[in-house]
């Protein structure tokens, strides 16, 4: 709301993080209030099509995040790097049509695997040892052949998580060698530290989905898997705002007058009132 209200932040990179706490929203949203009600009451139900729902949901998120992440490396990359040619190429049109094509190619990979889920067969014990509805949690229950599900998994984790982590990083890495060369001491320290925030929760984001996705579960402990799963769905989109917002100069400034210009309005509302 405040991005869309002080123009001063009518730029790429604020619209991306507008986009970010969009799909935070949404993952809680699908993901906390049913897992509170797990943890509060030590037992839930959930039907079968809301537990669909809710991986389908959850899945579109998580990759969409993956996108919009890469896509956010990219912009600071273009802005640290090449700031002669960022306005020319990072548009507004050229933003929207990014992140609706983050979207639609999140909802389609997602759609792939729920589709398959939804036509196995579950005639066993109906408990899911979890706190929401996740693909391995589903399948463990199924009495159905999995394998063809588990090679699904395998080869969606290629376009959601193995393509975009090297852009990420290759990206921080030119950052990184372009913010040395900043002559100016506080410039650089300033710069260093909200790019090396913001590498921090790529890497608790991609390291967690990574290790509960594509490294074998032999070994792995249930609750190991729930403590990541918690990284991902819960820790990441709490310390979001503090990284990509409350630390950013620009938000707390524009709070700040979006606040004194809320107050005024209210002032000028109740004088007209006890006249």
């Amino acid at each position: 709301m405040l991005v869309y209200y002080s123009k001063t932040l009518h730029s790429p990179m604020y619209f991306f993080i507008s986009q970010l706490s969009i799909s935070d929203i949404m993952l809680i949203t699908d993901i906390a209030p049913n897992m509170l009600n797990i943890v509060l009451h030590e037992t839930s139900f959930i039907s079968f099509s809301g537990c669909i729902t809710q991986y389908y949901v959850f899945g579109s998120i998580e990759s969409f995040e993956c996108y919009l992440l890469t896509v956010m490396s990219y912009d600071r990359y273009l802005a640290i790097c090449s700031p002669l040619h960022y306005a020319s190429v990072m548009k507004q049109s050229l933003c929207i049509e990014i992140v609706l094509a983050c979207w639609i190619f999140s909802c389609s990979l997602a759609s792939i695997s729920t589709f398959a889920i939804s036509q196995l067969e579950f005639c066993g014990p109906n408990a899911i040892d979890y706190l929401y509805c996740d693909l391995n949690p589903l399948v463990e229950l199924s009495c159905s052949d999995t394998s063809s599900i588990q090679m699904e998994e395998t080869l969606l984790c290629v376009p959601v998580l193995i393509l975009p982590f090297p852009v990420i990083v290759v990206s921080y890495i030119y950052i990184v060698l372009t913010l040395l060369k900043i002559p100016s001491i506080s410039g650089r320290q300033k710069c260093f530290s909200t790019c090396s925030a913001h590498l921090a929760v790529v890497f608790i984001f991609y390291g967690t989905l990574i290790a509960a996705y594509l490294i074998p579960k032999k070994g792995q402990s249930q609750m190991i898997s729930k403590i990541m799963s918690l990284l991902y769905t819960v820790f990441t989109p709490f310390i979001n705002p503090f990284i990509y917002s409350l630390r950013n100069k620009d938000i707390k400034d524009s709070l700040k007058i979006l606040y004194r210009k809320k107050k005024l309005f209210l002032f000028k509302t109740i004088g007209k009132i006890d006249n």
